[in-house]
């Protein structure tokens, strides 16, 4: 395919210092003539690759909706993507990150500039192209833009996202960061989780960069709200080449109990704005009159993993309700009966060593910002973990005796906690 792409008169393959890229050649060619109205034009214009079929996903959030009755969110659900897809719950989104009620979110966000700093020094000043999985609106990717840059003028940067409203606001974020927004972003509408998609993205990847390094990025704690989370993280890594790395961000806790999984929950119950954001795809997609006194939250302890919270919208009116779900049909929603809006997690910071080895990954370097250092039972926080590939792992998922010895992860994220950047 490459050799294709070397005959055609709007293409040629350019030698780096990191290998082979394929780029459109800008002179007089349709390509170029849209990249400068872009960037020159004072409307608002942006790209965007679509990778979705529209009907496809509002098919399966329909047949998510008819599941069966269930206190426990079990039953009938909107899975993690869905969750921001429309312009409804990208505004809603935006509003909670805002919220000064969600603690948690709004620490997260105001530490990060100075923790990612901390970590991406390991990088080394070397160029990478940016691929942000979930980018939400921007404002961190924004901050990983204004690092690598600073040593990538020609950097590629693409956030993917199920909801092409969001990358429309993370563009509007990040795109001051670069000279050219319109040939360095490349926003792209695709669901990540689900396999095959992934594997489409990696060609578009190799036939748009090359062999340059990418840095792939997965934070704001994503990778919680997936029920199959270790899944979903071992597919998005196992994209990374001995050149490239990742950037993963995840909610921790020291210890595990129920009381700290109610504590966790805690958190969510009390921002309005969060319930708002939750239940902003009922609103988007059913006829539903939505009442944020009925999204409730289930706590639990996953044993020696993690601390988990659901929120779900429970059907508290006394009586059976008929919903109108996205293909006009009627689905009967119960007295008690319950639909799962979303899942998150805590993970517990002293396994992550074994989650990330089950990753296939190294941990090059990390960080960690504590945000409830007076509970006495021990304290919530934030890991920033660099991750690359690891050499020593076979393709059995074991590790080969090639040599090659890694550095200890546990090491490595303990000896983080006595320079916490708080």
């Amino acid at each position: 395919m490459v050799n294709a792409v070397r005959e055609s008169s709007e293409y040629e393959v350019v030698e780096t210092n990191g290998g082979r890229s394929v780029v459109p050649q800008h002179g007089d060619h349709l390509p170029g003539r849209l990249d400068d109205l872009i960037d020159e034009s004072e409307f608002s214009w942006s790209y965007c690759l679509v990778g979705e079929d529209q009907a496809d996903k509002l098919a399966r959030l329909t047949g998510d909706l008819r599941r069966g009755f269930s206190t426990d969110g079990r039953g009938k659900q909107i899975t993690s993507g869905f969750s921001y897809w429309g312009i409804g719950p990208t505004i809603a989104w935006i509003q909670a990150c805002a919220d000064p009620f969600y603690l948690v979110m709004r620490e997260s966000i105001a530490s990060f500039p100075k923790r990612l700093r901390y970590v991406l020094d390991r990088l080394d000043g070397r160029p990478f192209h940016y691929v942000s999985f979930g980018a939400g609106t921007g404002q961190k990717d924004r901050e990983v833009l204004r690092v690598l840059h600073q040593q990538h003028k020609d950097l590629r940067y693409v956030p993917v996202d199920l909801s092409a409203e969001m990358l429309r606001v993370a563009y509007e974020r990040t795109g001051r960061i670069v000279a050219h927004p319109a040939r360095q972003i490349l926003p792209v509408q695709l669901d990540f989780a689900v396999r095959r998609n992934v594997a489409a993205l990696q060609e578009l990847l190799v036939r748009t960069v090359g062999d340059e390094p990418i840095l792939y990025s997965l934070l704001g704690n994503t990778i919680a709200n997936f029920e199959e989370d270790g899944e979903i993280a071992r597919r998005l890594t196992s994209l990374l080449r001995e050149q490239d790395a990742f950037l993963l961000e995840v909610a921790t806790t020291e210890n595990l109990s129920p009381v700290l999984a109610d504590e966790a929950a805690e958190e969510y119950l009390r921002s309005r704005a969060y319930k708002e954001f939750v239940t902003s795809s009922l609103l988007h997609n059913t006829d539903l009159i939505v009442d944020t006194d009925s999204v409730v939250f289930h706590s639990s302890v996953e044993k020696d993993r993690a601390l988990l919270v659901r929120a779900l919208y429970q059907n508290r009116t006394g009586h059976d309700i008929r919903m109108t779900v996205p293909d006009r049909s009627q689905v009967l929603f119960q007295h008690e009966d319950t639909i799962l809006l979303q899942v998150t997690r805590k993970y517990l910071r002293r396994t992550l060593p074994a989650f990330l080895g089950e990753l296939g990954t190294e941990l090059v370097h990390s960080t960690h910002e504590e945000f409830k250092a007076d509970n006495p039972a021990g304290g919530f926080g934030m890991d920033m973990l660099l991750l690359r590939h690891d050499p020593g792992q076979g393709t059995d998922g074991h590790k080969a005796d090639d040599g090659h010895k890694a550095a200890d992860p546990a090491e490595l994220l303990w000896s983080d906690t006595r320079r916490r950047s708080r």
